[in-house]
């Protein structure tokens, strides 16, 4: 009979486990120093391999070749721990035996020396299920526990369980697994199983797992059957009711046009595939998070990324204050969508909510080529007292050219040294400091942006940019900006220039510095790069 993959692959060593090595660190110099601790608690949702480390644990003690952080995995007591039939390991479900009787009496067996082993471990998984008379009984243990008895409790829910059972443990908190090392494990189970599988199936059941290692692989033997021996995109997707990418794309397509109707069109479709609601919530909070990291880093995203060009679209179609806005509505929305009539209800709410709270529905300074279509009828008193509630800024505009203080600046050849003098602000800043000049004659300006950076090329940012420029040279401006092959002569690539060069000068003036190379030579330091700060002109070092 074919074992299921997450008791075949579970892993059998500290070198197997994925996703806790600050656990696996402290454990494997603990054993190593034979600093043994006679309790042990782990902590952690559900499948992060709490008890997967205490079986671990077990074996490391008991070993035949000595107590170590590296288990033969050959001799007798590693072969019955593995195989679950080890005398000296007593394996208790708290949730099934919650009862002090049951306790004392594991207790009572504690005192009698092991079979054959070196120590006697006891694991109690789900140790909060235990009632308080049982945790009674086990403190007395605890507190005065024989040389050769080691307990290894577990638990999801460490804030039940009482402080003097706490204190009387070494606690260790396991955390969710990172999705790319849940996605690389089982790139390496299907391929030690020689499964044929789809690199973007991985990513869509790492991201269903949610942190969980063994919930990751239970979905990746049901993905196996799903697909007929093969994991394949489309079947995991339908297998997990997951929301195509087009989905999410049009609705944020419709939120940009203010278009009422084109939301609720998209979410009939997705009731017409019998998609779910509350993933959907959840992919889109993952894209407008994605998309908030390219605002705010460009460089964090890959140009050879599937998803770049859409989500640079829709990065340079949103102000940052709105994709954050969408973001927070999609997180309350998913939470709320249990307590709605039905999904379809909540889902739609959610959409109308972010429909009707973004700064141009709201009045509050939106940016002129964001009109609203009638199609989206909402009240401007609830439009204006929501928005107020969510505390929505109003997009940024550029101060009115009429104004009489405001100092005129020509606008000669020097591009950089221009730009570099203009108080401009959020992403026409941006535009403006990553651009080239490439003429300027007769009140045309034209600039360049390089390839990497041509997601700020939007025409939302080329508008706001030639208002400021007209606000500070006192005339009229009409600005093109195209995509191409920069020289590096844009004010952020000086800049960059600048700051590595200042980096490389602190760094030199402190590897060679007397004082430093005493220290270095004498006292075994070292300097940590990361720690050296050039200092700024004109301030002093405190």
């Amino acid at each position: 009979m074919t074992q299921v993959l997450a008791r075949k692959w579970r892993p059998r060593s500290f070198l197997e486990l994925v996703g806790q090595e600050h656990v696996v660190k402290a454990l494997s110099n603990a054993l190593t120093q034979q600093r043994l601790h006679h309790a042990y608690l782990f902590t952690g949702t559900r499948g992060v391999g709490k008890t997967t480390i205490a079986r671990i644990i077990a074996k490391a003690l008991n070993c035949e070749t000595g107590v170590t952080a590296e288990p033969c995995g050959q001799c007798r007591a590693c072969v019955d721990i593995d195989g679950g039939r080890y005398v000296d390991l007593i394996e208790l479900d708290a949730a099934s035996n919650t009862q002090v009787d049951s306790m004392r009496e594991l207790l009572e067996n504690a005192l009698y020396a092991p079979t054959g082993g070196r120590f006697k471990v006891y694991i109690i998984d789900e140790v909060h299920m235990l009632s308080r008379s049982a945790f009674n009984a086990m403190l007395k243990t605890l507190e005065e526990p024989p040389g050769h008895v080691k307990f290894i409790l577990a638990t999801t829910d460490p804030q039940r369980i009482p402080v003097t059972v706490l204190s009387r443990c070494l606690q260790f908190n396991l955390k969710q697994i990172p999705q790319p090392q849940i996605r690389a494990q089982l790139a390496k189970v299907l391929g030690l199983e020689n499964i044929e599988f789809e690199d973007d199936a991985l990513g869509l059941l790492a991201r269903a797992a949610r942190g969980s290692m063994r919930d990751s692989l239970s979905l990746l033997d049901q993905a196996i059957a799903h697909g007929g021996g093969r994991v394949e995109t489309a079947s995991v997707r339908a297998m997990l009711g997951s929301v195509e990418r087009e989905y999410l794309y049009e609705i944020l397509a419709a939120l940009r046009d203010a278009d009422g109707p084109a939301l609720i069109a998209v979410a009939d479709r997705m009731t017409e595939r019998s998609l779910s609601f509350e993933n959907a919530l959840q992919d889109l909070g993952s894209l407008l998070h994605r998309v908030a990291l390219l605002q705010a880093i460009p460089a964090a995203l890959a140009e050879d990324d599937p998803d770049y060009r859409h989500l640079s679209e829709m990065a340079a179609s949103f102000a940052a204050e709105e994709i954050q806005l969408f973001y927070q509505i999609a997180l309350q929305g998913r939470q709320e969508i249990g307590y709605a009539p039905d999904e379809y209800a909540g889902f739609t709410m959610t959409l109308m909510r972010m429909l009707a709270f973004t700064p141009a529905a709201a009045g509050a300074g939106a940016a002129p080529q964001r009109a609203v279509r009638p199609a989206a009828p909402v009240a401007a008193s609830v439009a204006n007292a929501t928005a107020a509630a969510y505390e929505v800024p109003a997009r940024p505009t550029a101060a009115p050219a009429t104004t009489a203080t405001t100092k005129k600046i020509p606008l000669e050849g020097d591009w950089t040294a221009f730009v570099g003098g203009l108080p401009l602000a959020g992403m026409e800043r941006m535009l403006a400091h990553n651009c080239e000049l490439v003429s300027w004659q007769d009140g045309r300006l034209e600039l360049r942006v390089a390839h990497a950076q041509r997601h700020l090329n939007s025409r939302s940012y080329v508008d706001r940019l030639q208002q400021a420029l007209e606000v500070h040279t006192g005339g009229k401006i009409k600005l093109e900006i195209s995509v191409g092959q920069g020289d590096g002569k844009t004010v952020a690539a000086v800049r960059d220039r600048e700051q590595k060069q200042q980096q490389s000068d602190a760094t030199q003036s402190i590897e060679g510095d007397p004082f430093v190379r005493d220290l270095i030579e004498h006292f075994d330091a070292r300097v940590v790069p990361a720690s050296i700060k050039p200092l700024q002109p004109g301030k002093e070092q405190k």
